[in-house]
C-alpha cells in the first residue's frame, strides 16, 4: 500500500528561488489588527552579515538549503509523533513505542541545531507549519491508521531522502568553504543514518510473533508487504 503522494517526495533539488515574501505561500500574509515592525523578510539573508565571515551569496544559498532541511525534519517529526501515538501489537506497543520516542526527541534536537545555524548565517528560518510542509522535500503520509509496517516503511523512506539531501548540502558547503555548516550537517546525517538502520532492522522479515498463521498461509513467516520506495535520486 502506497500512502505517499508523488512517491512520497516533492522534488529532488532545493527551492533556492523561494526567498522573501510570497503572497501565494501560507503564513506570508497576515490579518493581525496591529501592524508589526518588520525587520527582515522570510528566507532572506542579512546583507550586513551576522558575525560569520562568509559572503552574502554563500550565507543565503546554504541558509535556504538548511531551512529546507528543517522543514523536512518538521514533517518527519509530525509523522513520527503520529506513529508514536498509534503503536499497537505485541512487538510494537512496548519496544517500538520507546524507539519512536527517541526518534522524536533527537529530531527535535536536530531541528534546533539546524535552525540555530540558519539564524547564524543571517537567514530567517521558516516556522509556519503549513509553509514548512509546502517547502519540504518530503511529504506527510495521508491521514488514517495503517499497519505498523506501513508506518515504519513511510518513515524509512523519509530518512533515506533526508540523508541524500543532507549529502548534497555537505558537498555544496565544502565547495563554498562553509565548514561550520559541514560540521552541523555531518552530525545530523550520522544520526539520520542510525535512524534509517533502526527502521530497516525493524522491517526485517524475522519475528518472534508466529501464532498459527504460518501453518496456513504458506509464507513460512516471510513478510509480504509493499517494497521500499526505490525512487530515491541522490
Amino acid at each position: 500500500m502506497q500512502t505517499h503522494d508523488n512517491q512520497g517526495f516533492s522534488h529532488d533539488e532545493f527551492k533556492l528561488n523561494k526567498s522573501g515574501f510570497d503572497t501565494t505561500m501560507p503564513g506570508h500574509t497576515s490579518n493581525h489588527p496591529e501592524k508589526m515592525i518588520l525587520r527582515q523578510e522570510p528566507r532572506t539573508a542579512r546583507h550586513e552579515g551576522s558575525g560569520i565571515s562568509l559572503p552574502y551569496d554563500t550565507r543565503l544559498e546554504l541558509g535556504l538549503m538548511l531551512d529546507e532541511h528543517n522543514c523536512a525534519l518538521s514533517v518527519a517529526l509530525n509523522q513520527y509523533t503520529k506513529h508514536h501515538w498509534l503503536t499497537e501489537g505485541a512487538e510494537s506497543f512496548g519496544s517500538l513505542h520507546h524507539i519512536l520516542e527517541e526518534h522524536i526527541t533527537v529530531t527535535q534536537e536536530h531541528i534546533d541545531k539546524i535552525g540555530e545555524r540558519v539564524a547564524r548565517l543571517g537567514v530567517v528560518p521558516t516556522a509556519h507549519p503549513v509553509t514548512q510542509h509546502e517547502l519540504s522535500y518530503i511529504k506527510h503520509e495521508v491521514e488514517g491508521r495503517y499497519t505498523m509496517r506501513d508506518f515504519l516503511r513511510n518513515d524509512l523512506e523519509h530518512e533515506i531522502k533526508i540523508q541524500g539531501m543532507l549529502r548534497k548540502t555537505i558537498n555544496r558547503a565544502h565547495q563554498l568553504h562553509d565548514y561550520g555548516t559541514v560540521e552541523v550537517c555531518e552530525q545530523v546525517l550520522l544520526k539520520r543514518e542510525d535512524f534509517g538502520y533502526h527502521l530497516w532492522s525493524l522491517l526485517e522479515d524475522d519475528t518472534l510473533v508466529r501464532g498459527m498463521s504460518h501453518l496456513l498461509d504458506g509464507n513460512l513467516d516471510i513478510a509480504t508487504s509493499r517494497h521500499l520506495n526505490d525512487n530515491l535520486p541522490q
